[in-house]
């Protein structure tokens, strides 16, 4: 997760406290036809669609690999700049960090897809009559599955959302399934930045560790969830916390690894980097609720695997 996205992120939390071508003006379909079930008007939440989009723009990397992997990636025209997966996308200078609705309009989108209502983003573009959908960020993977169905519905591809969906659960069960079962649970600390701040076992990302029986040494520190969910742990924390495992969300953004680690003061003593269990991930991947979720289940089961028994 790299740094802006994490600030986002716990900025967030704080506040919950308190293809590329597109088609013409008329609409015309540029892509693969729709759902053989697809039928509009289509009504999802309070968003209701009169026609297939055929203009979509995504405000969020997540939504964006979402529609591409549904077969909605011909009616992308354009997805913000963090967006970078897949390679095809149709990147922008369009911020969801800093949305705004004049850049937005000006592209004549028919639909826009973005995961937080950001300086009243949402306000602005119903007012500009530009239809609008959230995906906020899922807590669980059955969020997940239900987001990936709701843009299914939206953008006329129903039935290859649920197709993937099923892929989805089936690898990820195969994959847990795969992973021998042990008498006495491992321990793990989720690295999202070097000033260790982290996620406890009530987020996303907890809920997937928790598919594999891991301990998370940071719920402690979230115990009342006043931090909801994405805590800072002391150096002295972590280093008693002495956890089995380290997994490392910022090895791209932050350049950490199992040396940069081994290197921090007391660092060294810690079972994780004693053993060599300290586990660099994809901070992309690390970072987004969407399809490649299954990989990332995937990196972890194959480091659990390799701690011996």
């Amino acid at each position: 997760m790299n740094r802006r996205l994490l600030t986002t992120v716990i900025a967030a939390a704080t506040l919950l406290l308190a293809g590329c071508a597109g088609g013409d003006d008329d609409g015309g379909a540029t892509g693969p036809a729709p759902s053989a079930s697809a039928a509009y008007p289509v009504t999802v939440g309070s968003l209701t669609l009169d026609k297939r989009p055929e203009r979509i723009i995504s405000l969020t990397p997540t939504a964006t690999e979402m529609l591409f992997a549904i077969g909605a990636g011909p009616q992308v025209t354009a997805v913000d700049d963090q967006s970078n997966y897949p390679a095809d996308a149709p990147r922008t200078d369009l911020s969801g960090f800093k949305p705004n609705a004049e850049a937005i309009a000006a592209k004549n989108p028919d639909l826009v897809v973005l995961s937080d209502d950001l300086n009243k983003i949402v306000d602005q573009l119903t007012k500009l009559k530009i239809p609008t959908f959230q995906t906020p960020s899922a807590k669980s993977l059955d969020e997940t599955y239900s987001e990936i169905g709701q843009l299914g519905t939206l953008t006329g591809h129903q039935d290859e959302a649920t197709a993937l969906t099923g892929r989805m659960k089936a690898d990820i069960d195969k994959i847990v399934a795969g992973v021998p079962k042990r008498d006495k649970a491992l321990s793990y600390y989720y690295e999202l930045d070097p000033t260790l701040f982290t996620v406890t076992s009530k987020t996303f990302i907890g809920s997937v560790f928790g598919k594999f029986g891991l301990v998370n040494v940071a719920d402690p520190a979230d115990a009342d969830g006043s931090k909801n969910g994405y805590p800072q742990l002391s150096q002295e924390a972590l280093v008693k916390a002495n956890p089995d495992m380290i997994f490392l969300a910022d090895s791209k953004c932050c350049a950490q690894s199992a040396a940069t680690v081994k290197a921090r003061t007391g660092w060294s003593q810690i079972t994780a980097v004693r053993t060599g269990q300290v586990i660099a991930l994809d901070d992309d991947i690390a970072s987004r609720w969407g399809p490649r979720v299954v990989d990332l289940v995937q990196a972890v089961a194959d480091a659990v695997a390799k701690v011996p028994a």
